[in-house]
């Protein structure tokens, strides 16, 4: 190829990726506004990955962090948001577990703290609590399982959405993050959509922001940051794991609604099933009512989990992962994830517009 040639080549590689990152910022502006950030990436809130260094890192790097509040109390809670806001002056939100016991004081520590932003997870919040968090000025985010939850949300004035697949990681529910986006998407225009689950590269992001989203969120990618204070047996059981190592557990007794979770198959996956006969057992007795029941399941989870984040125990704690997990491969920084992440998003948009015309 001649020299002319191949410099005009790559002028117009040059414009056509120009074109497609002015086309990204556009796709998802609706997001970047909602959340106050360069990049419309939220973190995804999992417990004891999720705390100050990690969250404040993705908030640095241009994406949304989320604290992940899980069991902790109030006082812990408002150690860490004054542990990300030494670290960061960039906008990030508290995520919330809407059967913690404390979720009402919970709830207003965010508020006087001046959180910008709540994430409710792990069922609907109450009409009282919205109104609550509208009342303090913060944003409400909610995850919506279905579209009639979905609209029922928006008519109850949730700021927006998340809407996450059977791929992610933690506790999931049964329908895939494609089918959700098709669902969903389509059906609620009204506030800001963000799909999760499942997402490892840009190229999955591009796609469901071409369908309509304002933004995705990504847990597992993130857990192999340099930031993140996960064990370093934590982090080498991410990066050896394939996606199909990341399994769902089943739940034993149908009278107990036990919300499955998606973690690295191990010892501890096992004693799942034998604490969670027992907690049955005892529902069954009536010895436990079941918020009781479901409540001390959650308890097993969060104790397993931080054995397996915080101490190292990848073989008898829990290793929560979503399928993506297969696409992490090395430690880096969050910056470097998110910038990497950005890139390929940019790359499937100029693929995907590389037959329209580009201005001179």
């Amino acid at each position: 190829m001649p020299p002319e040639s191949a410099n005009a080549g790559r002028v117009l590689q040059g414009k056509r990726r120009e074109a497609a990152r002015a086309r990204l910022d556009a796709l998802w502006q609706r997001g970047r506004t909602l959340l106050g950030t360069r990049y419309a990436i939220l973190g995804g809130a999992m417990s004891w990955v999720s705390e100050r260094h990690l969250v404040a890192a993705i908030s640095n790097a241009g994406g949304f962090g989320v604290l992940a509040c899980g069991s902790l109390q109030p006082p812990q809670l408002a150690a860490e948001i004054a542990g990300v806001r030494a670290l960061t002056d960039q906008p990030f939100g508290v995520n919330l577990i809407v059967m913690h016991p404390e979720l009402e004081a919970l709830t207003r520590l965010c508020l006087d703290q001046g959180v910008s932003h709540i994430v409710f997870a792990g069922g609907l919040p109450s009409a009282p609590v919205l109104r609550t968090v509208r009342e303090g000025g913060a944003k409400v985010l909610c995850f919506a399982p279905t579209p009639t939850l979905a609209k029922r949300l928006v008519r109850n004035g949730v700021d927006a959405l998340i809407i996450e697949g059977a791929e992610a990681g933690g506790h999931i529910g049964p329908v895939s993050t494609s089918v959700l986006a098709q669902e969903i998407l389509p059906q609620v225009r009204e506030v800001p959509v963000f799909v999760a689950g499942g997402i490892g590269r840009g190229e999955a992001m591009a796609l469901y922001l071409l369908m309509g989203a304002s933004g995705c969120q990504l847990g597992t990618r993130f857990v192999c940051a340099h930031e993140s204070i996960a064990h370093p047996r934590f982090k080498r059981a991410f990066i050896r794991a394939t996606a199909r190592d990341a399994v769902v557990s089943t739940q034993i007794d149908p009278d107990l609604p036990v919300i499955p979770v998606r973690a690295l198959a191990n010892a501890g996956t096992q004693q799942f099933m034998e604490v969670q006969r027992d907690v049955a057992a005892r529902y069954r007795k009536q010895e436990l009512t079941q918020q009781e029941a479901q409540l001390e399941i959650e308890l097993f989870w969060a104790g397993a989990l931080r054995r397996a984040v915080i101490e190292g125990d990848v073989e008898a704690g829990s290793v929560m992962a979503g399928q993506s997990v297969g696409m992490v491969t090395a430690e880096q920084s969050t910056a470097e994830i998110i910038d990497e992440l950005v890139e390929q998003a940019i790359d499937a948009l100029a693929e995907h517009d590389s037959s329209g015309p580009v201005s001179p």
